[in-house]
């Protein structure tokens, strides 16, 4: 198989809050799985269509004694969807792909 992305992906595990989603507020909260220039895959509390625009916060952590962590406030696409089975409990997790197409850092 040929690889298509753009961009290299590296693990990172950090918060995330979906804010909007087709410009309606919302709030969904999860963890990043991996990242790159180019977009991020997530995981995700509610259902999102292929396509559909999204607002996300990532939250980085502050590694200084003074707090004052940072955000990254990014705009994007859907572009993919995945449900992922949580084993033998029944619940399961969305895995959501997005484009990062517009960015800005923002103190927490």
């Amino acid at each position: 198989m040929i690889e298509q992305r753009k961009a290299r992906r590296f693990e990172l595990r950090l918060p995330i809050e979906v804010v909007r989603k087709s410009f309606a507020p919302v709030s969904s909260v999860g963890e990043t799985k991996n990242m790159s220039a180019a977009g991020v895959l997530f995981s995700a509390t509610i259902e999102m269509e292929v396509g559909e625009p999204i607002e996300y916060i990532i939250t980085f952590p502050s590694h200084t004694s003074n707090g004052g962590g940072v955000n990254l406030r990014c705009l994007g696409k859907v572009v993919r969807t995945v449900r992922e089975s949580n084993g033998s409990n029944g619940s399961s997790t969305i895995l959501v792909g997005a484009t990062l197409e517009r960015y800005e850092f923002v103190r927490s």
